[in-house]
């Protein structure tokens, strides 16, 4: 399983790679490497402000490819599968008050 480091430095890029659609939570990894759809992967994730990272293990369900229509940047959404670190909850603490925004996302 191919390892992806993931970290974020703001709370705002945070909340647009957020997946809050999945039922056991997701990112949007920006990135110019190619995934297939369904494809595993162990993400290594820095949240902000966070001493250390997590890790959370997924899979591949969606995918930006170079210039797409709407100028989001190409990458992968990966959903979680194995999050023993709750690195979910953590995620939606720091972006509660962004939650219901109607900032777009690199996802929707």
């Amino acid at each position: 399983m191919q390892e992806l480091l993931v970290d974020f430095e703001d709370l705002r890029e945070l909340y647009k790679c957020y997946m809050p659609f999945l039922k056991k939570g997701g990112l949007f990894i920006r990135t110019n490497m190619q995934y297939e759809m369904g494809e595993s992967l162990a993400l290594r994730i820095t949240l902000p402000d966070a001493l250390e990272d997590d890790i959370v293990s997924g899979k591949v369900i969606w995918i930006t490819g170079q210039g797409s229509q709407n100028s989001n940047p190409p990458g992968v959404g990966v959903s979680f599968i194995d999050d023993k670190a709750y690195v979910k909850d953590k995620i939606e603490k720091l972006v509660i008050d962004m939650i219901h925004s109607a900032d777009r996302t690199y996802t929707m």
